[in-house]
């Protein structure tokens, strides 16, 4: 086995922009790029590895042949995350995931819990997170005919490096101006409540999905979504932060000044994106080839490949099940 080199698939969804291009080096033909779907085996869009004994396999591909790669956790032998990244040029639409249970039986996918990490935040920048205050089925349908759902959303300002988890069932939208990563279940279920009345590059609305999304979302007051003080390791060749960690995932930010090892087990694969600078990726105890990672770079790194050590000068993203 050896650390494998991604590309993304890209999504051209109307309300994104060209940072992705710019910023991280995103060679693809989209226009605009909402999405990079950076580490993904999902049937709406797959990874494609671009290094080693697999390139030009997509993940899929890859899984079949080696299911083991997935780790003793991903036991239905399914990638049970999606990465990517976001460059939300103008609004998201508000919009509600269904939990694992609802999309199961009606989508037939699983359900959507989601993290977010801001890479960068105009100024002034805002996302919707949940309810001001409880709701219901009549309000929000009157809110939507009145046009008026805006005074029912809770708005809250972001900033760079600011972290949000997203359980499913909250409604919830991104704001123009934010660069994000995310990382969440591997499932496409959206379910769009507002759309702010735009059109697409063919003059039709997108598709809302008011009754479903009814349904599925926590209509109660939204808790204020507070970051907890995260708890920075610092060691002598860099810094390590758990971002997030929940049933579907954890997340961790590395601060690589010098170099940082990490264990790689059989319980489950991991994946890196580079968020800054670059470094170099070497399987410890084997002759395999250090593999270059810089920014916008992401590599997905088997179950069981053991100690892995990043040198160099990165900020990176490290995921796992």
């Amino acid at each position: 086995m050896e650390p494998m080199l991604l590309k993304p698939i890209g999504k051209d969804y109307l309300w994104g922009g060209i940072r992705l291009k710019k910023e991280y080096g995103k060679e693809l033909d989209c226009h605009p790029l909402a999405e990079t779907w950076e580490c993904s085996a999902h049937p709406d869009g797959a990874s494609l590895v671009i290094s080693g004994k697999y390139k030009n396999m997509t993940l899929p591909q890859v899984f079949k042949q080696h299911p083991e790669y997935l780790g003793t956790k991903a036991q239905d032998g399914l990638l049970p995350v999606l990465v990517k990244l976001i460059d939300a040029n103008e609004d998201l639409s508000i919009q509600v995931h269904p939990d694992d249970v609802y999309a199961r039986e009606q989508e037939h996918q699983k359900g959507k819990s989601e993290m977010w990490y801001v890479l960068d935040a105009e100024e002034g920048a805002s996302l919707i997170y949940g309810f001001r205050h409880r709701v219901t089925p009549e309000i929000l349908r009157n809110a939507l005919k009145t046009g008026d759902l805006d005074k029912h959303l809770q708005k809250v300002p972001v900033h760079k490096g600011d972290t949000y988890f997203v359980p499913a069932g909250t409604v919830h939208g991104i704001g123009k101006g934010i660069l994000m990563a995310e990382i969440q279940e591997s499932s496409n279920v959206t379910y769009r409540v507002y759309d702010y009345n735009r059109v697409d590059k063919n003059g039709r609305k997108r598709e809302l999905h008011v009754d479903k999304a009814i349904q599925v979302m926590n209509m109660d007051v939204a808790p204020e979504p507070r970051q907890k003080v995260r708890l920075v390791n610092y060691e002598i060749g860099g810094s390590r932060e758990i971002l997030c960690r929940c049933q579907y995932f954890e997340v961790e930010r590395l601060q690589v000044s010098q170099s940082i090892s990490f264990s790689v087990g059989e319980n489950s694969f991991q994946v890196l994106v580079c968020l800054e600078g670059d470094g170099q990726i070497q399987v410890m105890n084997t002759d395999q080839k250090p593999v270059r990672l810089s920014k916008g770079g992401t590599v997905f790194l088997p179950a069981g490949m053991g100690t892995c050590l990043v040198v160099g000068k990165a900020a990176l993203l490290k995921i796992r099940c």
